[in-house]
């Protein structure tokens, strides 16, 4: 008698992705990722390489980089620091701007990096003091390895500058922008996908910061009127109460903050530009990182603005802050984090891992790469997602013969070496995931490619924004993969995920400049043409009457 065994596909016997998280590392981050179906890494029951994503605070040992599996990304890279602490952030900009000219690099007030540069420092002081017909000058004093507005002093005469550690001293900005008398910055999330060749992305949706007392540049000490940091400003007598044109709290979106400037008739999209070029000048001065392969790196550049709508560089944080201090935090963040996750592109990855794990012992069917948003190729071969069981014949009855079957499989499973756990109880998330990595019969890809959405936001879908950042201008753009996996000369970075943009490389040349080994010079002179156009641009928009906002 000849029995055919039941099919059974990879769903049944594959576990979900496994994610591993440092002490101290953000809870949401536990949450999104559970959220989407994913288990966290149990060091007891499972193998060291049996996990997908490991998150911490801190940087990683070298030898956990030259360790790292196909299937696996860490969230830092080696040495990422060099533009996140103070001091070095610095050096490496005045370099640039000694190398490159002033021009490009006058995003960021000079820096004394003191004690060592206080004769420097003093000379300058001195000079601004003695220039007649000048407004008076400002300076703010920064520990260079501290965060969230600590140790941070604003002066004016140079008897109130006192330190006891390395600090940098640079111009106080005294005329930023104010809404309703408040100041103002931006926290600005990047993610970079690769150093080499550099791939960055900016994130559409951030945060607005807000002082919760007016400014006033007659009191100096009053942090609650001169640092916008949340981790200040919660605790200020006005945090909770209700400001004019601000509201309460201290933060707004982005979309917020672009359609408050709309109403006044500001046409900011030359200010997004200019921040486009501040994010890739500055991580353009710290390229190339020492080579890593499955590292991605999430930066908070904090930008200010000043009455002439003029960006400045502040500083890049590492780690930026992914607490939940209010319900606009929840928003932004919660959203940012799975929008990294389909970023990182965790289909493709996971394919690695159950390759590594399976090795060659079964029969594969092949299913076409689906990533939100994006349009794919009918097949890829290098993703394989279904197993099936080979039918087999016997004279037994028809319950052994499936008894066996389901043996084989778990014979499979355990070239792991590890116990299957049970499955997780099942959600809106995992049903989704499960369904995205079905096998599609061609009326239901037809159905599908006709209802397609644009994009997706993984598990709960919203509104997306208008696309008010550029995007990169490539000719006959041909999307072949994920950038982790750039090798061939006609691959290019995925232009979209989410509300990610990427927004280097801009065009064809900036991408040939930044593969095998990063042409910097050449980078630079096509972001000299690209401002040269911006400029035009602003030119043409002022005979226009397009206004540009000076004061709210």
């Amino acid at each position: 008698m000849e029995v055919m065994a039941d099919v059974y596909d990879t769903r049944d016997i594959l576990k979900p992705l496994v994610f591993r998280l440092h002490e101290n590392a953000p809870a949401i981050v536990r949450e999104v990722l559970l959220e989407r179906g994913w288990t966290e890494f149990d060091q007891k029951e499972q193998d060291d390489t049996d996990w997908n994503l490991y998150w911490r605070n801190s940087p990683f040992r070298m030898t956990d980089h030259h360790s790292i599996k196909p299937w696996q990304r860490l969230n830092h890279y080696p040495e990422a620091v060099r533009i996140t602490r103070k001091d070095y952030l610095a050096r490496h900009l005045k370099r640039m701007k000694g190398a490159y000219g002033s021009a490009l690099y006058e995003f960021s007030p000079v820096a004394f990096i003191m004690p060592n540069d206080y004769v420097k420092f003093i000379a300058e002081y001195s000079k601004e003091r003695q220039s007649v017909g000048r407004r008076p000058s400002y300076w703010i004093c920064k520990p260079v390895d501290l965060s969230r507005g600590r140790g941070i002093l604003i002066f004016q005469d140079i008897k109130d500058l006192v330190y006891d550690c390395t600090v940098i001293v640079q111009k106080y900005i005294s005329n930023p922008l104010l809404i309703s008398g408040y100041k103002l910055d931006l926290r600005l999330y990047v993610c970079v996908t690769s150093f080499c060749p550099l791939t960055i992305y900016i994130y559409e949706e951030g945060l607005v910061r807000f002082a919760t007392e007016k400014f006033d540049l007659g009191s100096l000490d009053n942090v609650y009127a001169h640092l916008t940091n949340t981790s200040i400003n919660k605790y200020g007598a006005s945090y909770k109460k209700y400001k004019e044109g601000i509201g309460c709290g201290c933060k707004w979106t982005f979309s917020k903050f672009r359609s408050y400037l709309r109403i006044f008739g500001v046409d900011d999209l030359l200010l997004w530009q200019k921040i486009n070029n501040i994010v890739i000048l500055t991580l353009l001065a710290v390229t190339p990182l020492p080579v890593a392969s499955n590292c991605f790196e999430l930066f908070g550049f904090d930008i200010l603005i000043d009455d002439e709508f003029k960006p400045w560089l502040l500083e890049v944080n590492y780690n930026p802050a992914l607490c939940l201090d209010c319900s606009i935090d929840d928003t932004v963040k919660r959203r940012l984090l799975h929008d990294i996750v389909e970023l990182l592109n965790y289909k493709e990855i996971d394919t690695l891992r159950q390759n590594e794990m399976t090795g060659s012992k079964a029969v594969r069917r092949r299913v076409p790469w689906r990533t939100a948003g994006l349009s794919t190729p009918e097949e890829d071969p290098g993703l394989l997602t279904c197993w099936k069981v080979a039918t087999s014949s016997s004279a037994s009855p028809v319950q052994p013969a499936l008894q066996a079957a389901r043996e084989s499989i778990h014979k499979v499973a355990s070239l792991t070496k590890k116990t299957v756990r049970a499955r997780p109880r099942k959600t809106l998330t995992s049903q989704l995931r499960e369904k995205m990595n079905r096998p599609k019969t061609s009326s239901q890809a037809k159905t599908e490619d006709k209802n397609k959405l644009p994009a997706v936001h993984y598990p709960c879908s919203s509104a997306q924004l208008s696309h008010w950042l550029p995007t990169p201008d490539f000719h006959n753009c041909k999307i072949s993969t994920h950038p982790y996996f750039l090798s061939d000369k006609d691959q290019r970075p995925i232009r979209r995920v989410g509300d990610f943009v990427l927004i280097f490389p801009f065009n064809e040349a900036a991408l040939q400049a930044s593969r095998d080994g990063t042409d910097v010079k050449s980078i630079i002179k096509e972001i000299n043409k690209l401002v040269s156009k911006q400029l035009l641009s602003k030119q043409q928009n002022t005979k226009k009457g397009v206004g540009y906002l000076t004061s709210v």
